[in-house]
């Protein structure tokens, strides 16, 4: 009898250690879930050459993006991350308005072996204003800049909406935006809109004029939106969708 005080003590704390093993093992097991399924993307911006003033807006839309989705974001504009070891935690390389020469050989190399190994990438308006000394980028974004006319409304004809950056739209998206024409244009990729330039003035590719693409390239995936030049697109739903859906696209989802 003078011994149950010292029982119900070793009781408790035995009671009590095996509850806080099980909440502890269980908070190691939920933390390493997060861990497993939260993707990472690194949105780069640096520029060299025209520097679009809604890079700001762009960025912080892609970090909003990221919360609502549950998706890790860094932004920077310092190529020193485009090594092996740094890339490899991204699920997406995003080139938010990039323009001319951005990275050096070394830089590229790490870039071109991060999507030979399945890494994704997605490009935003001035990414095709964007080293035009490296054939393989060339193949990759899928075409380079030309010129483009004044911001104007312009019509684009959805070709595909089996797409997570197309399944949201009207057949017929018409906004107002610039208007790239395109040189050096990649046959290989897949058109998912078409810009009509009988419904503004200055267009140059024809009844062919891609404004937004996805492929499959050298290992990895590669989206393309030719859309995002003023600062209220990043304010504007639709196009918000568009260019999240690509990134999920680049992201192997």
């Amino acid at each position: 009898m003078k011994n149950k005080p010292v029982l119900y003590t070793l009781l408790l704390l035995l009671t009590c250690g095996v509850f806080s093993c099980t909440s502890a093992e269980s908070d190691a097991a939920e933390t390493m879930a997060q861990q497993e399924h939260e993707k990472k993307i690194l949105v780069f911006s640096k520029t060299t050459g025209f520097r679009h003033k809604s890079i700001p807006a762009g960025k912080a839309a892609l970090l909003q993006l990221g919360k609502e989705h549950k998706v890790a974001v860094d932004t920077t504009e310092n190529a020193a991350v485009f090594t092996a070891d740094s890339l490899a935690q991204y699920a997406v390389v995003v080139f938010l308005n990039t323009t001319k020469d951005v990275l050096d050989a070394e830089q590229q190399a790490a870039f071109e072996k991060y999507i030979q190994s399945g890494g994704g990438f997605a490009g935003v308006h001035a990414a095709t204003d964007t080293e035009f000394n490296w054939p393989w980028y060339n193949q990759l974004v899928g075409a380079y800049f030309a010129n483009h006319p004044e911001i104007q409304a312009a019509a684009i004809d959805v070709l595909d909406k089996n797409h997570p950056s197309t399944t949201h739209l009207p057949d017929r998206w018409e906004r107002e935006d610039e208007w790239y024409n395109f040189k050096s244009m990649n046959p290989d990729v897949h058109v998912l809109a078409n810009l009509d330039e009988k419904s503004y003035k200055g267009g140059e590719n024809g009844e062919q004029h891609p404004i937004a693409w996805y492929h499959e390239f050298d290992g990895g995936r590669a989206f393309y939106t030719a859309l995002g030049h003023t600062e209220e697109s990043y304010r504007e739903e639709a196009f918000l969708q568009h260019l999240w859906g690509g990134i999920k696209y680049a992201m192997g989802e």
